[in-house]
């Protein structure tokens, strides 16, 4: 979310289109041919131009919605927009018009949306309940102007289920009078309890609680992070949840917060905490920063609002800042990760988020099986398949590689000795498009569920990789960009390697 780099560039064009809010959506949004050189064919990825956070993610009769920051001209950042595409099983997407425009009080920051059930801000019916969206707005000629209270929340809702979306006329609604800087990034939900709204706010290195009876007017509560947690950067894009403890003998809330930069492998990172919330302030014992997913490309995600099961279902934005407008595509510019079950379990005493794709998603696939004697395995769904294979515990050193006749090759390495995975990028494709894509090993500690073996998944996608180990206990996502496409893997380990499968994952633009 790094939005301050272009304010000076983008100041101009925004004067001229700051009157010209589209007060109607265009009509639907043609999927075009997504078999572009390097485009994601089974994650979400928008037909054209620039795409960053995931915002807005929420389920509301039968369709799942991800909104998204867009900018419809380029494929670099620009003013802000909210696209939007709808999802009836979080694997199939259909392109909607933009949601949302700027105007006149500025561009459109990320934010969420809830289901606004009791009808508290009015704007509904009890038997229509209105879809509303909580955004920022982000006044660039204030910005230029040197500024403190540039960026503000505001609202606006659809009682057509999101097709369109009406701002509302008293915006804003939480006006920026503390004149901060980086005052973004809404995230609202319901607090039973107390049968209330509860926002989070990213406020430069820390977060706010806010309270509401109706969405509209807004009172301040409590500040977390001021001396907990990663502060290399901004945070952004907090969320808060309530998680059962796997072992059934608790709940605990998390609060999510992206920071940018400050991550542990450079730029854009997901931290997580752990701890309890009474309403009006979050509190966790927790003294080190966590991190939801170790790998550099997956940023500013959040989780659904209003799902339809109990399961906390989470998407990120599949780059990075410090090369995310530089990656070698034309045409269109970042995809979304694949959806992910957030789950909360106790390793070794302490408490670990995991992240792991819903089951939907492996369960429509049909794997071919392996043995070590075949490897190394040749097959053109390498590059757009699921890998699976298994190691016993202790888990020695081994090496997984993938590659192409162009020796093009990524590999991810286990260290035993470190107790870390390392993966290499440095020959994998094109590379010299940013002097930070390949500059060094990616590393994770490594963090294992309790049991006599590992188990790992890979899903790769063209160019992209989510490496998931244990069901989500250690996580890394990554892009590359080959030469030609990759065709064969390769696993070089000591250990009994069992469980070896290949899958080939259909797209989902067909």
């Amino acid at each position: 979310m790094k939005r301050y780099a272009y304010l000076l560039l983008l100041s101009i064009p925004f004067i001229a289109c700051k009157n010209q809010e589209k007060k109607e959506a265009p009509g639907p949004v043609a999927t075009q041919s997504y078999n572009e050189e390097y485009r994601l064919q089974y994650h979400f990825s928008p037909p054209a131009h620039w795409m960053n956070d995931p915002n807005g993610l929420v389920y509301n009769d039968g369709n799942y919605h991800l909104f998204y920051q867009y900018y419809p001209e380029d494929t670099k950042w620009g003013p802000m927009h909210w696209g939007h595409a709808t999802s009836k099983d979080l694997i199939k997407w259909d392109n909607k018009p933009i949601a949302l425009y700027p105007d006149s009080l500025g561009y459109i920051f990320s934010g969420s949306a809830v289901v606004d059930k009791h009808n508290t801000a009015g704007f509904g019916t009890q038997d229509n309940p209105a879809l509303v969206a909580m955004y920022t707005y982000h006044d660039p000629v204030g910005a230029q102007e040197g500024k403190d209270d540039y960026q503000y929340q505001a609202i606006a809702y659809s009682l057509d289920n999101g097709e369109t979306f009406t701002k509302y006329e008293g915006n804003p609604v939480v006006p920026n009078d503390e004149k901060i800087k980086d005052f973004r990034d809404p995230k609202v939900f319901w607090y039973e309890p107390e049968e209330k709204w509860v926002l989070i706010l990213s406020v430069l290195d820390h977060s706010s609680f806010y309270e509401s009876k109706d969405l509209k007017t807004w009172q301040k509560m409590s500040d977390f992070g001021l001396e907990v947690g990663a502060h290399g950067g901004v945070w952004e894009c907090p969320d808060l949840f309530k998680l059962p403890v796997d072992d059934g003998a608790k709940e605990k809330w998390v609060l999510i917060i992206n920071i940018n930069p400050g991550a542990p492998n450079g730029g854009s990172g997901t931290q997580y905490f752990v701890g309890d919330f009474d309403g009006k302030k979050f509190t966790t014992t927790q003294t080190e920063a966590k991190w939801l997913d170790w790998g550099p490309d997956n940023y500013a995600g959040v989780t659904y609002n209003n799902a339809p099961t109990d399961d906390r279902i989470f998407i990120g934005w599949m780059s990075n800042w410090e090369y995310g407008q530089e990656t070698p595509t034309e045409k269109w510019r970042s995809s979304m990760t694949l959806p992910r079950k957030l789950t909360l379990t106790k390793i070794d005493g302490d408490y670990i988020v995991k992240n792991y794709p819903i089951k939907a998603f492996a369960e429509r696939l049909t794997p071919k099986s392996y043995t070590a004697e075949d490897l190394p395995i040749k097959d053109k769904a390498v590059q757009q398949g699921e890998i699976r294979f298994t190691l016993p515990q202790p888990l020695k050193d081994f090496e997984f590689t993938m590659g192409n006749a162009s020796g093009d090759t990524l590999s991810i390495a286990y260290v035993a000795a470190e107790k870390e995975f390392k993966i290499d990028r440095s020959k994998s494709g094109l590379t010299g498009f940013s002097d930070k894509f390949a500059n060094k090993d990616l590393v994770a500690p490594a963090v294992f569920a309790k049991g006599e073996t590992v188990d790992f998944v890979l899903y790769v996608d063209q160019s992209s990789l989510e490496f998931f180990v244990d069901e989500g206990a250690t996580v890394m996502s990554v892009q590359f960009f080959p030469h030609e496409s990759y065709d064969f893997f390769n696993i070089d380990t000591e250990n009994k390697l069992t469980n070896i499968s290949l899958a080939h994952v259909p797209g989902i633009w067909e």
